[in-house]
């Protein structure tokens, strides 16, 4: 993240090598009065951005005037005079929440030009504003674990400004630079997320040279143009039940009770265990793949448009009797039966599965290893004969293929994940599809210039009072 103070501009360097940013994550261990000061942050930083994008809403509404970053920052100091509790937070934290701000609102006027659903920020809870971030500063790793430890886990020291030392467990090594500090707050857990740079050096050369088709599914979780088959663990649904009793727990308890809190605590518990064991099953079958072929070969899936609500099919208004008073009477639409309960169980599935996540692991681990994630075109790889390439009509339900021109009989799946393979081999991979923006004129909030740099007396008049 760029430092507020000018810097001289550095030459390029033709010898610095492209770098990569991670995440390594190491969960927290605060102690009490430590936890108290983590809330405490979180609290204030959430206030300053529901302030801040108070300030940019009513600016624009009283007097046209579009807030930016660097306007509100110059406000920071004056709003430590004003609320001395500021003080205790550190500096760049409390930049960083307007630049998180900031993130928002030029998303929400890409979204406005692109002419997708606006989506305008919004006024954050303390369940929603879960993490604070040290962007440059302010965090120190004390006794950190080396690449030369024999030890699989050690405990370290985490020095933060302004709250202190707080206990954390490394249980890798950090490789590369690390650029910034997240401390993120998951139910009753603390973790420590760090941005990692890591300078990529020459490319390797993946050990295999096989290329292998992959169809996606939900009966099993994804099939092998080799007919070999990963089995889906159909984590969520396997905790479901357990969700839907701790969600009747909770809504039976009063509103602020202790008892209310501690079945929170529950379901939150229930829904963290359910996203780590997708997240181990993801990374551990995308590592599998990519160490055993060189080439992963995919579908283009519009995960979006598969999991879209089916459209409402009003019925036809019967005739109104003579006679009736068909006039004062309310209009009444009467709608047929579109499936919609069956297709929220199949997005359920196709949500839970995280097709999408475990192909951006694919091709995250294959590029380290030197291979490479392709995808094709999707359209009727489970209906074409892998064998003689004969279309074959047939539904969902029916799970096995069967040509009657070729006699090919085999798993609907492993067909499917053939003609991935062929398309790729005949017609190479899909090109992007480049997003257009919308030519109509969005007249509102979202029509607003950003970069506007208004008067004094109009940034003295629309300053928010809470700010």
């Amino acid at each position: 993240m760029e430092d507020a103070r000018e810097t001289p501009e550095r030459q390029p360097d033709e010898t610095a090598l492209p770098v990569r940013v991670k995440a390594s994550v190491y969960r927290l261990y605060p102690t009490r009065k430590q936890e108290g000061t983590l809330l405490w942050t979180l609290r204030r930083c959430k206030e300053l951005y529901n302030a801040s994008l108070e300030e940019r809403t009513a600016a624009y509404k009283m007097a046209g005037v579009s807030v930016s970053y660097g306007m509100q920052s110059e406000q920071l100091p004056q709003l430590k005079e004003e609320r001395p509790e500021y003080q205790e937070i550190y500096s760049q934290v409390q930049q960083d929440v307007l630049r998180r701000l900031d993130k928002a609102m030029k998303a929400f006027f890409r979204r406005v030009d692109e002419g997708q659903p606006p989506g305008y920020p919004r006024y954050k809870s303390n369940a929603r504003y879960r993490s604070f971030t040290y962007p440059q500063s302010g965090y120190e790793i004390i006794g950190a674990l080396t690449s030369h430890d024999t030890k699989k886990k050690k405990t370290c020291r985490l020095k933060l400004s302004k709250i202190g030392h707080l206990k954390m467990v490394m249980h890798r090594p950090i490789k590369g630079t690390i650029k910034g500090c997240t401390i993120k707050h998951d139910g009753d857990q603390w973790y420590a997320v760090f941005s990692v740079e890591q300078a990529i050096g020459a490319t390797p050369v993946h050990p295999s040279t096989k290329t292998v088709g992959i169809d996606m599914g939900i009966t099993s979780y994804a099939t092998l143009s080799t007919g070999e088959q990963i089995a889906n663990p159909r984590i969520y649904r396997s905790t479901e039940q357990q969700i839907k009793e701790a969600h009747r727990r909770l809504s039976r308890r009063k509103r602020g009770s202790h008892r209310r809190a501690r079945a929170k605590r529950a379901l939150t518990r229930l829904y963290r265990k359910v996203r780590h064991r997708r997240q181990d099953f993801l990374h551990k079958a995308s590592r599998q793949l990519v160490n055993q072929y060189g080439m992963l070969v995919f579908e283009a899936l519009q995960i979006p448009n598969m999991t879209a609500r089916p459209k409402l099919k009003p019925a036809e208004a019967p005739a109104p009797l003579q006679g009736s008073n068909s006039g004062t009477a309310a209009a009444v639409t009467h709608y047929l039966p579109n499936g919609a309960a069956a297709k929220g169980g199949l997005n359920k599935s196709i949500l839970d599965a995280a097709w999408g996540r475990f192909i951006t692991l694919c091709a995250c681990k294959a590029e380290e290893a030197g291979g490479m994630v392709v995808k094709v075109a999707p359209q009727q790889t489970s209906q074409l004969c892998s064998g003689c390439g004969v279309l074959v009509p047939k539904d969902l339900s029916v799970r096995w293929h069967s040509c009657p021109t070729c006699g090919a009989e085999l798993d609907r799946d492993e067909n499917a994940a053939l003609n991935i393979l062929r398309r790729y081999e005949l017609h190479g991979p899909i090109r992007e599809r480049k997003k257009r923006k919308a030519t109509r004129k969005v007249v509102g909030v979202g029509s607003a210039p950003q970069r506007s740099v208004p008067s004094k007396e109009g940034a003295d008049h629309c300053r928010s009072p809470r700010l």
